[in-house]
C-alpha cells in the first residue's frame, strides 16, 4: 500500500493518478475534511469563504478537463486594484498610474527613466530597482513584499518570480500615467472559479475516486519498519511513502532523523495567515474581484470577495469580504483575534469600502502555513532534505513538500508527477 500523507490538492492528486493505474493507496488527512488550503469553511452557517483567495487560471489542457468534469464554472476577468494612500491604481500598478497625484507619478517616471542598470541582480530589491527604479520600488512593490512575504526585498532571491510582473517599457508607462487604460496587462487572461461549492468543488472528481481518511493526524514515522502513527492510536504499515507536510512538520516526525536534517528544516521560512471574513447585509459591497494594500499602516495585504467569485457564496442580496494578513518567526503578528477584526473594520470604513452597520458577520481564524518564502536559506536547506528524502525513498510533493511557490494548478501537476515516478520505480 503507498501511503499518501496530506489531502490537500497535491496528496488528492497523487491518490487520484495512483487509483487510474489500479494502484492501492490511502490518503491521510489530519483535519475532518479534504482540501488543505483549497478547503473552504461557513461562517454563520450562510457565508462560504476559501482559506485564502483561490482562482484557477491555468492553460494545461489536461487539468483545465478535469476541472470543467468536476463542476460548472464562472469566467472572471482578471481586473484586480491597488489600494495606495487613499488611492484606487487598476492592477498590475506599473501600467496604471493615472489616478495617482502629479508629483507621485513624475517621481515614478524620473526614476524609471534613471533607473540603475543592474543585469545581474543580487537579491529581489535590486530587481525591483533594476525594473522600475527606486521610487516605485520602495513605496509600491517593496512595502508589499513587507507585509505579504514577511522580509524585506533585499533578504529574497529571485528564482521564484517567473511571469509574475509586467514589466512596461517607457511608452506604455507613460500612456498609462496621462489616462486610464482599457487594455488589461495582467498576465493572465481569465480566470475560473465553481459557481457552487467554493474552489475545492473543482477537485470533487478527484477526491471521490480517492481513498480519503480524514482525522489522521500523523505523530510518528518508522522508516525502518515501515509504519506510521496517528494521534488517535492507530497505526499502519506502507510499501512506499509519499509526502504533501510541510518539510518541518514531517522531519519532526520521522524517528531517528539525522540531526543535520533535522538542523536545515529549522532553517526553512514560511509566512502564516490570518483571515478576517466579513459578510454584509447589502449585495453591492465588494467593487473588485481582489486588491492589493500597499499601506503598511493597514494590516492586511491582499482582500477579495467570495461573492464576486460566486454568488453560491453568499446568501441573496448580500455580499463578503476576506483579508489577508501574514506574519512569520521573522515578523510577528500586530494583532490577532478581534483586535485584528476591529483594526480591519476600522482601515475598511476609512478607505471607503464598507460602513459599520453594513457588517452582519465576521470570522477570525489562523493558517500556520500559507507560503513558502525564498530567502537565501531555502535552496542550500531544501537540498539537504531532499537528498535524505530520495536516500530514504521518500516521495515529497505539493507547495510545502517540494518547498516552492507553486499555485493550485502547479500542486495537482506536482501530485501527478510524484504518482507517475512512482509508478515508474515501481
Amino acid at each position: 500500500m503507498i501511503a499518501i500523507l496530506g489531502g490537500g490538492v497535491s496528496g488528492i492528486s497523487a491518490g487520484y493518478h495512483l487509483g487510474l493505474r489500479g494502484i492501492e493507496n490511502t490518503v491521510f488527512e489530519k483535519k475532518p475534511s479534504w482540501g488543505g488550503l483549497c478547503d473552504n469553511f461557513t461562517v454563520d452557517k450562510k457565508y462560504r469563504f476559501d482559506y485564502f483567495v483561490h482562482l484557477s487560471f491555468g492553460d494545461d489542457e489536461y487539468l483545465n478537463k478535469v476541472f470543467s468534469k468536476s463542476t460548472d464554472y464562472n469566467i472572471h476577468k482578471p481586473i484586480g486594484y491597488n489600494f495606495y494612500h487613499g488611492y484606487w491604481i487598476k492592477h498590475p500598478a506599473q501600467n496604471n498610474l493615472a489616478s495617482l497625484p502629479a508629483e507621485v507619478k513624475t517621481k515614478i517616471i524620473l526614476d524609471f527613466i534613471n533607473r540603475p542598470d543592474i543585469t545581474d541582480p543580487k537579491n529581489y530589491n535590486e530587481w525591483l530597482l533594476a525594473q522600475f527604479g527606486d521610487f516605485f520600488a520602495k513605496n509600491l512593490p517593496g512595502a508589499y513584499t513587507r507585509k505579504y512575504w514577511t522580509i524585506p526585498a533585499n533578504q529574497m532571491t529571485t528564482d521564484w518570480l517567473g511571469p509574475r510582473f509586467s514589466l512596461p517599457p517607457l511608452e506604455k508607462l507613460l500612456k498609462g500615467a496621462f489616462e486610464e487604460q482599457q487594455e488589461n496587462y495582467y498576465y493572465i487572461k481569465e480566470m475560473r472559479y465553481p459557481r457552487k461549492g467554493g474552489f475545492k468543488a473543482f477537485l470533487q472528481k478527484m477526491a471521490a475516486k480517492t481513498n480519503i481518511h480524514t482525522n489522521k493526524e500523523v505523530v510518528l514515522i518508522d522508516l525502518k519498519s515501515k509504519r506510521i502513527d496517528f494521534s488517535d492510536h492507530s497505526s499502519v504499515y506502507y510499501e512506499q511513502l509519499v509526502s504533501s507536510l510541510p518539510l518541518p512538520e514531517l522531519i519532526k516526525r520521522i524517528k531517528d532523523v539525522p540531526s543535520a536534517v533535522l538542523e536545515a528544516s529549522k532553517k526553512l521560512l514560511n509566512t502564516s495567515g490570518q483571515l478576517v471574513s466579513l459578510g454584509f447585509n447589502r449585495p453591492d459591497i465588494p467593487k473588485n474581484l481582489w486588491f492589493y494594500i500597499y499601506d503598511e499602516d493597514i494590516l492586511p495585504a491582499r482582500a477579495y470577495s467570495p461573492s464576486l467569485e460566486a454568488l453560491d457564496n453568499a446568501p441573496a442580496d448580500k455580499s463578503s469580504l476576506q483579508f489577508e494578513t501574514y506574519f512569520s518567526k521573522k515578523k510577528r503578528a500586530k494583532l490577532k483575534g478581534g483586535a485584528l477584526i476591529e483594526h480591519i473594520v476600522e482601515k475598511g470604513v476609512k478607505m471607503g469600502l464598507f460602513s459599520n452597520k453594513d457588517i452582519e458577520v465576521s470570522d477570525y481564524r489562523e493558517v500556520k502555513y500559507a507560503n513558502v518564502v525564498f530567502d537565501f536559506n531555502r535552496k542550500k536547506n531544501v537540498a539537504i532534505i531532499h537528498e535524505y528524502f530520495d536516500e530514504k525513498k521518500i516521495s515529497y510533493i505539493g507547495r510545502f513538500g517540494e518547498w516552492a511557490y507553486l499555485w493550485s494548478n502547479h500542486c495537482i501537476l506536482s501530485g501527478k508527477r510524484g504518482a507517475e515516478k512512482l509508478i515508474i520505480d515501481q
